[in-house]
């Protein structure tokens, strides 16, 4: 339902962008409808002069607690990685504008490699990260066995995407996921904060500057190409039937 997306502007500062998860009775869990509306509104915005960031931001405990496993298999399971989610990707890295996060409580899986996309993340001190691929049987997305090994290093990145241990606001402070830590109710208002801040800038030097410290799109895009291609095989995986059947009865 597109309702569970809410694109607004700041009330303050009108050249932010919003993109708020509004689906806090499934933990912001993510549907395909849900993956088009972002994409669309990341799209529009590099040709709209009047944003000049977009802010991600969940609800009161919760960022995202990624794909909506129900919807997702729908689709999945008969064809591979649903094009919302390659579209949505692929929206997030090509995004002329910068990106900012503000992360309260649970980001699991897309809820985690999303943030690897955007120039600033705030997380609260009760966030916890964590990509349960593996134990799906499944392998990183979002192009984040590219990004994540270069930002924290191959043993946290290995922890994080392979091994699948959580990391608190703190541990992903540490390894560079995440910008500044701050208590749950400041969470929003830093984030927009830092989001206004950006939009005062010179928006051509900050383009040019943000786009030089991001590197090649191409390489990016390849890679989510390549773990897509993965993913879709992995799906179809006797190991994976076996672990999202074991995951459902739960």
């Amino acid at each position: 339902m597109t309702e569970h997306i809410l694109i607004e502007r700041h009330a303050s500062h009108p050249d932010v962008q919003i993109i708020r998860f509004n689906r806090p009775e499934k933990k912001n869990a993510i549907t395909r409808a849900m993956y088009s509306k972002m994409a669309e509104a990341l799209t529009a915005a590099n040709d709209d002069a009047t944003i000049r960031v977009t802010a991600f931001l969940g609800t009161e405990g919760c960022f995202s607690a990624g794909n909506d496993l129900g919807d997702f298999l729908a689709v999945a399971m008969g064809g591979g990685m649903p094009r919302e989610i390659i579209d949505f990707l692929y929206a997030l890295v090509r995004s002329q504008k910068p990106l900012v996060s503000g992360v309260d409580g649970l980001a699991i899986g897309i809820g985690t490699t999303m943030n690897l996309h955007c120039d600033l993340t705030i997380a609260s001190t009760r966030s916890q990260f964590r990509t349960p691929f593996v134990d799906l049987a499944l392998v990183p997305e979002a192009a984040s066995s590219l990004i994540a090994p270069r930002i924290m290093g191959h043993q946290r990145a290995f922890a994080l995407l392979a091994a699948g241990e959580p990391f608190s606001a703190e541990e992903a402070r540490d390894a560079g996921l995440v910008w500044k830590v701050c208590a749950p109710d400041e969470v929003e208002a830093a984030t927009l904060s830092a989001a206004a801040k950006l939009a005062a800038k010179p928006p051509e030097a900050l383009r040019i500057a943000r786009e030089l410290i991001r590197g090649d799109q191409a390489e990016i895009i390849a890679r989510i190409d390549e773990e897509a291609r993965q993913f879709s095989a992995r799906l179809h995986s006797a190991e994976a039937r076996a672990a999202f059947e074991a995951f459902m009865r739960r």
